[in-house]
């Protein structure tokens, strides 16, 4: 019986473990398959080889066969879309204010953006985004319709900091939000399970890393501060 190591991103929850394995399985001559959703390894056993081309043809069309010699990517090449995302709101907050420079207005249009931009994100695929966020927010755990719900918060809040609409039940809901997020990223964090980050929703792939619980508490800072 043949051993053979494969590679397959797209995958971020138990769901899509089970999806892959009964991929597999359904290939002729396999014996055993054993799926890690989080690394995305697959590990197989048949009475022959199996070649990439024909798992790729079975793979459904979200998840795609990665060469198995391929090295992993750095945290900061992993990380980059959200470094590249946080770069340009704040050289468009500094560009709208780069006259007046108040703090105030700076902060709603910062919070503002951030909110909207990755509410977009969440919005492409809102299934995947809720999939993978239950598995560490600790509210999205236990009420499936909270994922549903968020990105369409996030887009709320964001256009209240757009339009300067700012009372404090929105900066009060920004910090629940963010707060119950950022709970479940520390435990994440503490416990060192490799998780899919889902701050952009499950279009990029990013990993769970110090960077997610640092853009949360950037948020929360500010929302605390317009509070005083």
């Amino acid at each position: 019986m043949a051993k053979q190591i494969f590679f397959v991103s797209g995958m971020t929850c138990s769901g899509c473990a089970a999806s892959i394995t009964k991929t597999f399985q359904a290939l002729d001559d396999v014996q055993k398959v054993t799926v890690q959703h989080e690394s995305g390894k697959v590990e197989v056993h048949a009475t022959r080889t199996l070649t990439n081309v024909e798992v790729q043809e079975v793979l459904p069309k979200k998840y795609s066969l990665l060469d198995a010699s391929m090295q992993p990517k750095s945290k900061l090449k992993q990380l980059m879309p959200l470094l590249l995302i946080f770069a340009f709101i704040i050289g468009t907050t500094a560009l709208i204010h780069r006259e007046s420079w108040s703090r105030t207005s700076m902060m709603y249009d910062f919070m503002g953006m951030f909110f909207m931009i990755f509410s977009f994100f969440k919005l492409l695929d809102i299934k995947g985004f809720q999939q993978s966020f239950r598995q560490y927010d600790p509210l999205a755990a236990k009420l499936g319709i909270y994922g549903w719900l968020y990105p369409f918060l996030e887009l709320t809040l964001g256009i209240c900091f757009i339009v300067d609409f700012v009372p404090k039940s929105i900066l009060w809901a920004t910090i629940f939000i963010l707060g119950m997020t950022t709970i479940g990223v520390v435990r994440v964090l503490f416990q060192k399970k490799h998780l899919q980050c889902a701050c952009l929703g499950s279009v990029l792939n990013l990993p769970m890393t110090e960077a997610t619980f640092i853009e949360n508490a950037i948020m929360l800072v500010m929302a605390g501060w317009l509070l005083l």
